[in-house]
């Protein structure tokens, strides 16, 4: 099982320990959800796996006790006491650098806090302002913890500078993982968050047929108990629909009858 930041540097710090060096920053992250037992659940379950964790469960709690360098923020778009896109945007520019009057005015780090964004509706225009201020990616609950876990890692993993921005291609299709976009022909698509992760799902397993289960697990981040029987082939369909405007039979999202979905370059 490959190991997280926080695992590395948990060991590295039980390794140092022993020759007296100081022990590395463990990533901290930032629960802003209002539901008492999810916030719970996620500061449990973040800790088990090795992070530091900071919770709130209001915009007012928010502004208070974050945005002194935690490593990533997992926000709840609707707070009891505001707007969680809005709230994002003041925690950016409380880690920005203050200048005294007269002082002379130096190049600004970025100071960027990376965001998960926590949401119960599944809309297109939430994802798309999520995105336009700077999101990593965008979560719809009811979700499984081991998948919001794994996007975490992805994130701390991206803006460590492990990875550098890719791009994933099928024919004329190419998708952006690092921005969450996608173009065919180079006209960019307008997808809602489901829509995209089972694209990005489909092409980085390319020529793999993956099951409705394989597909429910990894897009929903469910094991299909609460979602109706033809939620995927619907997703599906209306996917193909964007990527082939005009109807095309070449649409390179194929079914493999009787086994699941194929994307084939």
């Amino acid at each position: 099982m490959k190991e997280s930041l926080a695992d590395r540097k948990r060991a590295a710090n039980k390794e140092g320990q022993k020759y007296g060096q100081p022990e590395r920053d463990v990533p901290t992250i930032g629960i802003i959800e209002d539901d008492r037992l999810l916030n719970q659940a996620l500061d449990m379950s973040l800790k088990n796996a090795g992070y530091a964790t900071v919770c709130a469960r209001t915009r007012k709690d928010a502004l208070s006790l974050m945005g002194k360098g935690e490593a990533l923020l997992l926000i709840d778009i609707g707070l009891p006491d505001g707007d969680g896109i809005c709230l994002y945007q003041e925690l950016q520019g409380k880690c920005r650098p203050k200048f005294q009057e007269g002082a002379q005015m130096q190049p600004a780090a970025d100071c960027k806090i990376p965001a998960i964004f926590l949401t119960a509706r599944d809309e297109e225009r939430d994802m798309l302002a999520a995105f336009d201020i700077g999101a990593d990616d965008y979560v719809v609950k009811p979700f499984s913890m081991k998948v919001l876990l794994k996007r975490i890692e992805a994130v701390l993993r991206r803006k460590s500078g492990e990875n550098e921005e890719r791009t994933v291609c099928a024919g004329e299709l190419v998708l952006y993982p690092d921005r969450k976009r996608a173009f065919i022909k180079g006209e960019e698509i307008s997808l809602t968050g489901k829509e995209y992760r089972l694209l990005e799902y489909l092409m980085e397993n390319q020529g793999q047929v993956l099951t409705k289960e394989n597909i429910l697990e990894h897009v929903w981040g469910l094991d299909g108990q609460f979602v109706v029987d033809n939620t995927v082939s619907v997703t599906i369909n209306r996917l193909r629909r964007k990527i082939s405007p005009g109807g095309e039979e070449a649409c390179c999202i194929k079914n493999v009858f009787g086994l699941g979905y194929r994307i084939d370059g």
